[in-house]
């Protein structure tokens, strides 16, 4: 089986995949079946210039029974609250059945303040786990913004 950051890394890449915007960020996200298969991966913008890249992953596996034991490796910590959309990414991760999330950082309040992502996720049972060592790596695609001006 391969490693939480292994699929971050993979995760990570898809991030690079993503067309720059200054109004969100880029994103990369991998769906793992229990069994360490890859079920769906999707990256921010990648067929639709509002989509998030949890919800195009997941997009692309609805209804697929093996997600009541899956895991979403996200390069951000899922939103909670969203412009763009009627459904944020945690609800879609809750409505899936989704049980564990992997990410590198959280998001900060650059365009949204407050995100509860990982807090409402864990409300709800979903195990979460941060890879803070990949944080940077997962940042990176996201130059273009300033992300500094949040610390």
């Amino acid at each position: 089986m391969r490693s939480d950051e292994w699929w971050m890394c993979r995760a990570i890449e898809l991030a690079r995949r993503c067309p720059p915007s200054n109004t969100a960020f880029s994103v990369g996200a991998v769906i793992v079946a229990a069994d360490g298969t890859e079920l769906a991966s999707g990256y921010s913008r990648e067929n639709d210039p509002r989509a998030h890249a949890e919800e195009t992953a997941l997009a692309k596996v609805a209804g697929d029974p093996r997600l009541g034991n899956a895991t979403v490796y996200s390069t951000l910590e899922p939103c909670s609250t969203r412009a763009s959309r009627s459904r944020t990414c945690t609800e879609l991760i809750l409505d899936a059945g989704i049980t564990r999330v992997v990410i590198a950082w959280r998001e900060p309040a650059l365009f949204v303040p407050d995100c509860v992502g990982v807090e409402l996720l864990r409300q709800q049972g979903v195990a979460v786990r941060e890879l803070s060592e990949l944080a940077e790596a997962a940042k990176a695609p996201n130059a273009h913004l300033n992300l500094e001006a949040e610390r």
